[in-house]
């Protein structure tokens, strides 16, 4: 098979990985910068060029756009999906999971667990937000927030208001959580490949830090989750419309409740805590899967 990447650093672990692990397997995988792709919109003809040539037609595309590029990414991704190649994960469910408002709708329709999640607009509903949340402690997330970035704690009713008002003022988008305070700063992300779990660990934050996100310092190591952690991470890929994604859970007293569905997991934590070859997985699935023409949410937002 002929494979392409949409990514811009072909040198992270995760890239290095999945491109190997196609090799290895007899396929051809192209790292394609994203941000060098440009598009030719024509009717029944879509083209996409790069570095002034355009490019073959490919079997499938693993798409590893940053959060940072997630407007262009998703339209070259887009394309290639006009174009009939098979994309391993969709426009439509990379787009859901990327927008946390849209992908907590989602997930709460769908009946998974949640933390209890406030939303509004108008800063004079602070303090009803806050209540909402079940009071302070609470956790305010800015809603382009990605790796644990613009996350935080307020211990208290004062500080909570304050933060949310600091965010309110500079006009960006947040949303405001229940803390849970029996997760004690870990965590568990389960690797959702093709409707399966396929690994899981547990992620500690570092000393002080109730973010366990690697990437600040946190610790993982290989965990044996239990039946229903391991539906609701299935669950919640299956909302997002997700063939691969890493479900980010915590153990909550009311069991496990789903912080984030991430649409291009790392793979060199989980792969070094598990001692699972999550890449060699990932390339077998578009094996069994990829065929021409077979995007599911073509046309649906």
């Amino acid at each position: 098979m002929k494979i392409a990447m949409l990514a811009r650093n072909a040198n992270l672990y995760s890239h290095r990985r999945l491109k190997e692990a196609a090799e290895a397997r007899g396929h051809t995988l192209d790292i394609i910068n994203t941000l060098r792709c440009y598009m030719n919109i024509v009717s029944r003809r879509p083209e996409i060029y790069y570095n002034g040539e355009k490019l073959p037609l490919y079997d499938a595309v693993i798409p590893r756009i940053g959060a940072s590029v997630t407007f262009y990414g998703l339209a070259v991704l887009r394309q290639f999906e006009m174009m009939g190649v098979y994309p391993l994960n969709e426009s439509v469910g990379i787009g859901r999971s990327r927008d946390k408002l849209r992908s907590m709708q989602l997930l709460a329709r769908d009946g998974i667990g949640l933390p209890v999640t406030t939303f509004a607009h108008d800063p004079k509903q602070t303090e009803e937000v806050i209540r909402l949340a079940g009071g302070a402690p609470v956790v305010v997330k800015l809603l382009e927030g990605t790796q644990g970035i613009g996350v935080v704690l307020a211990d208290t009713e004062r500080s909570a208001k304050s933060v949310i008002e600091a965010f309110r003022g500079a006009d960006v988008n947040i949303m405001v959580q229940e803390f849970i305070k029996e997760a004690g700063g870990t965590d568990i992300r389960a690797l959702v490949v093709g409707g399966k779990v396929v690994a899981a660990m547990k992620r500690t934050g570092a000393d002080g830090e109730f973010r366990s996100n690697l990437h600040r310092g946190g610790s993982a190591m290989s965990i044996k989750i239990s039946p229903e952690e391991r539906a609701t991470a299935i669950r919640a890929a299956k909302s997002m419309g997700l063939n691969v994604c890493g479900v980010d859970m915590l153990r909550s007293n009311h069991g496990p409740v789903v912080m984030e569905v991430n649409s291009s997991p790392g793979l060199e934590g989980v792969e070094n805590a598990t001692g699972i070859d999550i890449a060699g997985k990932i390339i077998e699935f578009i094996e069994k899967n990829a065929k021409p023409n077979s995007t599911r949410t073509k046309g649906k937002g």
